[in-house]
């Protein structure tokens, strides 16, 4: 129970004298009697006063048990103690029990973590309310890119009619042309949009599974390089290194409804990796480099041979027949004994036939 209390006094963010167990065992025993111990719940109480919003505090010295007592316990009804025992039991005796100062400390602490957790969850979710929604957010980029105002309670219509004078005015400035036509110049029905969706989620879904794969081959690299004796002892500048272009590769395709809408008829146009003008830019010394003849490794599924069974397969013992020595073949065992030489009975072997192992 030490250890647990002193972990979570470390977590919840309390550095007085009582962070080391000797000194926590020793306030313990002492009880409601040690200023220490008093002080360390006077400062919980303290720390869950506005998280809870607590009615009952601790306030009074050790000199004043009574007060002291009667303060603990209502506090501990407000919050709605398990301990049954610890809420009567203190306005009775106190806390001269360590085990009962103790329980009391977790109790506080483990309250004061849960309260913690509450307030930075519903922080967390204030942030996201605040942030808007993905379209609320996908309209402020337009407005910043466009360079228009955007209205605090945005009437879409209106905002919307804004955006289109805005992109025409724009459109007119640049050369003819200049943006091309849309790759798609069919209207869809509410129907065909709706499996558009869904092939889109069900490639979105494949293409992750790819991306998983490829990015743990290049941790898995990345990882081995560092498994040199030389290596190790620059682990920390690897990692600078890598971490951030590490944390920019996504997991989850971004690619949309959206990007249909806006492809243009190039995109049919698309230029191969080993073009010669791609080539132009990614050819280096090591490409001219050509590789023997390597061993052939085989792995043809059309070649391979299906495996023998590992266990012959059972046949019916037919009448008449010999076992398996056979008539006249001696089995194991012949009349003269050894591995049958010479045997003239069927079966294992001769009549009374011994086995050698």
């Amino acid at each position: 129970m030490e250890c647990d209390i002193l972990d979570a006094l470390d977590q919840i963010g309390y550095d007085g004298p009582l962070l080391e167990e000797e000194a926590l065992v020793k306030a313990a025993e002492a009880g409601l009697a040690s200023a220490k111990y008093v002080n360390l719940c006077r400062w919980l109480v303290f720390q869950l006063k506005p998280l809870c919003d607590l009615e009952e505090v601790i306030s009074s010295s050790p000199e004043d048990s009574d007060s002291l007592q009667f303060e603990i316990s209502g506090l501990l009804k407000e919050l709605n103690c398990p301990y049954q025992s610890l809420v009567s039991g203190i306005l009775q005796s106190g806390l001269h029990n360590k085990k009962d100062s103790l329980k009391l400390l977790l109790f506080l602490s483990s309250e004061l973590q849960a309260a913690q957790i509450v307030r930075s969850t519903l922080s967390r979710d204030e942030e996201h309310e605040d942030e808007g929604s993905p379209e609320l957010k996908h309209l402020q980029a337009i407005c910043e890119t466009l360079n228009i105002p955007e209205p605090r309670q945005p009437d879409t219509a209106v905002l919307f009619s804004e955006i289109e004078k805005k992109i025409n005015t724009v459109l007119q400035k640049l050369p003819k042309e200049h943006v091309g036509e849309p790759a798609m110049k069919t209207s869809l029905s509410s129907e065909q949009w709706e499996r558009l969706e869904d092939v889109n989620k069900a490639l979105s879904s494949e293409y992750e599974c790819r991306r998983r794969m490829l990015i743990k081959r290049l941790d898995v690299t990345v990882q081995s390089f560092g498994w040199s004796e030389r290596a190790k002892e620059r682990v920390d500048s690897m990692a600078r290194a890598y971490q951030p272009k590490r944390h920019t590769l996504a997991l989850v395709p971004s690619v949309g409804m959206a990007d249909l809408l806006a492809a243009r008829e190039d995109i049919c146009n698309l230029v191969k990796t080993s073009s010669g003008s791609s080539r132009e830019g990614t050819a280096c010394a090591v490409n001219k480099i050509l590789m023997g003849r390597v061993p052939d490794r085989g792995g043809r599924p059309s070649e391979m041979n299906a495996p023998r069974p590992e266990m012959p397969p059972w046949q019916k013992r037919q009448d008449g027949g010999g076992g398996w020595g056979g008539r006249g073949g001696g089995g194991w065992g012949g009349s003269k004994g050894g591995w049958g030489q010479g045997g003239n009975q069927s079966g294992h072997g001769g009549k009374r036939g011994r086995y050698k192992y």
